[in-house]
């Protein structure tokens, strides 16, 4: 953790394990109300990033890193590069344990600023040789973690005539919708932002609010956006057979997974369903160099690791997060499992 000699503002990286390899995980820039809320938050997001890896099969450890701006902060573009470059000296400090990408608050851009400071950088644009926005890929395997999950819930893969309710049409949300869409799913939408109503539109999705889209009777919730959305309130208020999506830490806390069970909703855990983007990243590592195709089959592979997950949980008769949790962590103690 340092603050920064340009910009004056915190940044810092938490690296949770290098046990299968070096630790990768995306530069978030978010506000906080203290550097402590910041450090929390780097720390628990190593470690899924740990698990996001071992239940990938990736061989890379988990870490984390966070540009901490105070709520009241004024970011212009100059102040912008010159925390990025901050930033690009605290992950050169740490000689390679730590690699970093983009995350929420950063783009394939800022990886480029951060490049010009230290080369442990993964996510540049295609022109500095990178594999650019990992949004596409997240997106991809989130597709497979809901196909996998309809098969287990329904019987089937096919989409068509299935409804899901989505909440968040960001960089991967929207995406994830245009792949539903394209396999005839029945879409119901909701964004924080208005504006995105349009894209609603057209998709043939109807619009509605996040709040009506979590309660919504439909065949799968997909949250697509901020964290912690199933808790004690909103579990019971469900009307849904699966939860599957692309958010980070959909649960308030591991005991929900229980509470989920119990009302016999299958839920596909999130560090499993969205780890497409740290698979490309990962292809991207590759000492033969990166390959979109392979970065795609991988990517689409989630769907069996989906699925492999489900049949421990069903044959341990726990729950899938259990389940995933088990294998993660059976990994990072024997990284040759």
């Amino acid at each position: 953790m340092r603050r920064g000699t340009r910009s004056g503002l915190f940044t810092m990286v938490a690296v949770h394990s290098t046990v299968r390899g070096r630790a990768l995980g995306g530069c978030r820039m978010w506000r906080y109300d203290d550097s402590r809320s910041a450090v929390r938050d780097a720390l628990r997001l190593s470690r899924a990033m740990t698990y996001k890896s071992a239940v990938a099969d990736l061989p890379l450890g988990g870490g984390k890193g966070v540009i901490a701006l105070p709520p009241d902060a004024v970011v212009d573009s100059k102040r912008r590069k010159a925390v990025l470059l901050d930033f690009a000296d605290t992950v050169e400090r740490l000689g390679g344990s730590y690699i970093t990408a983009e995350d929420v608050g950063t783009s394939s851009r800022d990886m480029t600023v951060i490049a010009q400071r230290t080369r442990h950088v993964t996510g540049l644009v295609r022109s500095r040789g990178g594999s650019g926005d990992p949004s596409p890929f997240t997106a991809l395997g989130v597709e497979a973690a809901i196909l996998a999950t309809c098969e287990r819930a329904f019987g089937s893969t096919s989409l068509a005539g299935r409804s899901v309710a989505l909440i968040g049409l960001g960089h991967v949300g929207l995406r994830l919708a245009r792949l539903l869409s394209r396999r005839k799913a029945k879409l119901i939408v909701a964004d924080i932002d208005p504006a995105k109503r349009g894209e609603a539109e057209r998709l043939g999705a109807r619009w509605t609010t996040s709040e009506k889209a979590m309660t919504a009777p439909v065949d799968l919730l997909a949250p697509c956006a901020l964290g912690g959305v199933l808790d004690h309130e909103s579990v019971p208020s469900l009307q849904v057979p699966a939860v599957a999506g692309a958010a980070n830490n959909q649960l308030a806390a591991e005991a929900i997974a229980d509470l989920l069970a119990a009302r016999g909703i299958l839920w596909a855990p999130d560090f499993v369903a969205n780890a497409g983007g740290i698979i490309n990243i990962a292809v991207e590592l590759e000492p033969s160099g990166y390959d979109p195709g392979r970065a795609r089959k991988r990517v689409r592979g989630i769907g069996d690791t989906m699925r492999a997950i489900y049949d421990r949980a069903e044959a341990g008769s726990t729950t899938p997060l259990t389940a995933a949790m088990e294998l993660a962590r059976k990994r990072v103690s024997s990284p040759s499992a």
